[in-house]
């Protein structure tokens, strides 16, 4: 079984569980404005209990590699990242739909200690702090 994470629409996250032939068993999308890190392993959690399945049957993490803000992205990849080295499963980025001009955003590797890890690419430098747009 897989289970697909999708925090890069922003507003909201998916989460999906596939099965080897590739068919979905089921997916949920609930809106999760800047809320994503408090609702994405609960939403994770519920699928699962829903469909008689548990994290120990995941054997893929796919975590979607395009869109979404610098944060939504770094939540899906930390919450695939740490679920992947907590039940040894394999993590990968997952190509999404989208403008054709729209850049890779997350890139998969291996850790140090020879896991699974995915992690966000940034095609620019923060933007924490700067001035505001609100004239003083």
């Amino acid at each position: 079984m897989t289970l697909r994470i999708d925090t890069s629409l922003n507003e909201y996250i998916e989460v999906a569980i596939i099965l080897g032939s590739g068919r979905i068993l089921a997916m949920k999308k609930i809106r999760a404005a800047r809320k994503q890190s408090e609702k994405l392993l609960a939403l994770i959690d519920s699928l699962l209990k829903e469909n008689n399945a548990n994290l120990a049957e995941i054997k893929k993490i796919a975590v979607a590699d395009r869109g979404g803000s610098f944060t939504s992205l770094r939540i899906g990849a930390a919450t695939a990242n740490a679920l992947g080295y907590a039940i040894g499963a394999k993590v990968r980025s997952l190509p999404v739909s989208g403008p054709a001009n729209q850049k890779k955003k997350i890139s998969r590797k291996k850790s140090a200690l020879g896991f699974d890890i995915v992690e966000p690419v940034y095609d620019r430098g923060p933007n924490i702090g700067g001035k505001s747009s609100k004239s003083s």
